[in-house]
């Protein structure tokens, strides 16, 4: 299940970046009023280190008199104006999204994404749930979507079959979000490339401290007083692509591996779930290592 808006709440949104130079927003601003659309939303950030400014913009849909497929042809001509190196793009609230899970056997991250798509409180459908172990089949099928197994060998250099199958299998879903749900196997580079801007991972740190594996065992070896998790997108860089979202809890010297591992998960449920929903409802802008998150 997934919430639909109603009519008088569909909105199409304009997510832009570009090199900074006045008169950007009354270019963007005075295009929309030009027939007649009411603004429902506007958020606008201008980064005086890279020299880029970027915007958010959400229009009610019924104030449009024509189909988004016009209104993107129409907008072109605007961002050809602003410079070629102008990265846009406008999407429909109303358009249902697609989101696929990568799991292991971890199942806290799962259940909270399932238990909001059923309640509708996830912007888009569950389309299926793939498991590198079938520990987790039971309960995704309780909700309703489909689980598929798909094993790993133990050896890395073995994997690539594995990995193409997955691939196979996501790709059948045309997903607008690939989430990597505790899925705890590192994307072949090309597939990285390949859900580029779309697979999204949670890692139980805050980064960039403690990539990689056990995070928990590293921070309680350092003896740290707060522990985290992060939302970002997967790249190539293992546990370094662009962050979306994250958060922290405050431990003590008495909590032990096993402590830090149950109060982090909360945190990644969290932080995940938001990372996730902006998104889905085009609140994120990538800029080479960094975002923009209009939330």
């Amino acid at each position: 299940m997934s919430s639909t808006p109603a009519a008088d709440e569909r909105r199409y949104v304009l997510m832009l970046g570009c090199p900074d130079r006045p008169g950007i927003i009354a270019r963007i601003t005075s295009f929309i009023a030009e027939f007649g659309g009411s603004i429902m939303e506007a958020g606008y950030h201008s980064d005086t280190d890279s020299g880029w400014f970027f915007t958010r913009q959400a229009v009610r849909a019924s104030t449009v008199p024509f189909e988004l497929a016009e209104l993107r042809d129409r907008f072109a001509a605007v961002a050809a104006e602003l410079g070629p190196e102008t990265d846009w793009q406008l999407l429909d609230s109303g358009a249902k999204r697609r989101a696929v899970l990568l799991v292991s056997r971890d199942g806290h991250c799962l259940h909270d994404l399932l238990g909001r798509a059923t309640s509708g409180e996830l912007p888009a459908t569950i389309e299926a749930v793939i498991g590198n172990h079938p520990d987790l089949a039971e309960m995704t099928r309780a909700h309703g979507v489909r689980f598929h197994h798909v094993p790993f060998p133990k050896d890395p250099a073995e994997r690539g079959p594995a990995f193409e199958q997955v691939r196979d299998l996501v790709d059948a879903h045309q997903p607008d979000a690939v989430v990597l749900a505790r899925f705890m196997q590192v994307l072949p580079a090309t597939l990285c490339e390949h859900w580029a801007g779309r697979a999204i991972n949670i890692h139980h740190s805050f980064l960039p401290s403690f990539v990689g594996a056990r995070p928990y065992h590293q921070a309680f070896a350092r003896g740290v007083k707060l522990i985290g998790a992060t939302c970002h997108y997967v790249t190539a860089e293992l546990d370094a692509g662009p962050i979306i979202e994250q958060d922290v809890i405050r431990i003590d010297h008495a909590d032990t591996v096993r402590d830090m591992v149950r109060q982090g998960r909360d945190i990644e449920r969290v932080v995940l779930a938001r990372g996730l929903r902006w998104h889905l409802e085009g609140r994120v802008l990538v800029h080479g290592r960094r975002t923009v998150v209009f939330d």
